[in-house]
């Protein structure tokens, strides 16, 4: 993200405006939220977790214990029990 300066690209009247809030700082506006996509969807980060994720849930419901899925996956024993427990409620819930 580059930073712009205002008065190169805001009027002055609403520049103005925004010096009667906040004045030498630097301020972050967001895009409108029905522009913005959602976490690791644009580089597909998201899907690639979701396919780790499932992956890992059949191996423990093949019979790998939680201590191989750490050492597999390079994860904590607690995350790994996150996503365990978070397929089973799914599986549950069909």
């Amino acid at each position: 993200m580059k930073y712009l300066n205002a008065k190169d690209i805001l009027p002055d009247r609403i520049l103005d405006e925004i010096r009667k809030y906040v004045e030498g700082e630097l301020i972050y506006i967001p895009k409108k939220s029905r522009s913005r996509a959602a976490w690791g969807e644009k580089n597909g980060v998201r899907e690639e977790y979701k396919r780790r994720n499932l992956e890992i849930y059949q191996c423990y419901r093949q019979g790998m214990c939680v201590g191989q899925l750490v050492s597999e996956y390079n994860l904590s024993e607690s995350g790994i029990r996150k996503i365990i427990r978070e397929y089973s409620q799914k599986t549950i819930e069909k």
